[in-house]
């Protein structure tokens, strides 16, 4: 369940979407009322996200506030109005969107899963050689298996690693990758074709088993 942050210096409002969000079984809350506790809230309680009022203590100081302090949270501002200058600055912080006051349940919803899809992890560290490598998801055409050790196809270069398909495969995305073959595993982004007996990834003809499936 992600750790969510509740910036908002009228004590009113967040307890309105606190308990929006607690009736909507999202149980793992914070808050804050100030710059100050929560600049120390993201240190002690590392939210996921951070529901953060645009105005906090001042014109556009929750905006300030944001790129000072915040690097790995998802943002949602809120906000009482909705003026194209503020929003204009809002976006240099990368919110994932906004919600004007008094927020809707519906709409803090669908934020919420917004932040949590944005949230989602989409890469893998693996140990090349002596080296840690982040590979990101997208840059993996498929994986191959060889026993104890696993080709990664990139799109540009192969990274060999010692492990094994099962262990592996569950470090990965199953809305991304998809397993054809017991030695094989797809980013299913990266097909282009499907056959009988087969699957084409750029160059690549890759063999579906029986025992597994693909679809587009």
């Amino acid at each position: 369940m992600s750790k969510i942050l509740i910036v908002e210096d009228q004590i009113l409002i967040a307890n309105h979407i606190k308990n929006i969000l607690t009736d909507s079984d999202f149980n793992n809350i914070e808050m804050a009322h100030n710059t100050d506790d929560a600049t120390k809230m993201i240190c002690i309680f590392n939210p996921d996200i951070i529901l953060l009022d645009i105005n906090l203590q001042g014109n556009h100081n929750g905006i300030v506030w944001a790129k000072e302090q915040v690097t790995n949270s998802q943002i949602i501002f809120i906000t009482g109005q909705i003026e194209k200058e503020t929003m204009l600055k809002a976006f240099e912080v990368n919110p994932v969107t906004y919600l004007t006051k008094p927020v809707k349940k519906t709409d803090l919803i669908a934020a919420i899963e917004l932040a949590n899809i944005k949230n989602k992890i989409n890469y893998v560290i693996v140990k090349n050689g002596f080296d840690e490598v982040k590979v990101n998801f997208d840059d993996i055409l498929f994986l191959k298996s060889d026993k104890n050790y696993i080709d990664i196809q990139l799109t540009n270069k192969i990274i060999t690693i010692r492990n094994t398909l099962d262990n592996f495969y569950k470090e990965l995305d199953a809305d991304v990758f998809c397993r054809i073959h017991r030695s094989y595993v797809v980013n299913k982004s990266k097909v282009t074709q499907k056959k009988t007996s087969s699957i084409l990834i750029k160059n690549y003809e890759l063999p579906i088993s029986r025992n597994f499936s693909f679809d587009f």
